[in-house]
């Protein structure tokens, strides 16, 4: 019963990453809409690093997902 408990509370924590995650998201695209909004000239040249940015931040939740995963069930 201990162990259980101690694995919840161990993916609870895990999953911490996911918040940070989130807040990365949500400044990269506001971040991304100012700048378009201020330079719609400048769509182009944002939309990558915008994109990889993207890609980077939600892998860090992917992890911390697989994580907490692997502490529940393994």
């Amino acid at each position: 019963m201990e162990l259980d408990a101690a694995r919840m509370i161990g993916a609870g924590l895990a999953t911490i990453g996911v918040i940070g995650a989130g807040i990365g998201v949500g400044s990269i695209f506001a971040s991304a809409i100012a700048t378009i909004g201020r330079n719609p000239a400048a769509r182009e040249d944002i939309n990558l690093p915008m994109f990889l940015g993207f890609a980077l931040t939600e892998a860090v939740a992917l992890f911390a997902l697989v994580i907490a995963f692997l502490i529940l069930f393994v």
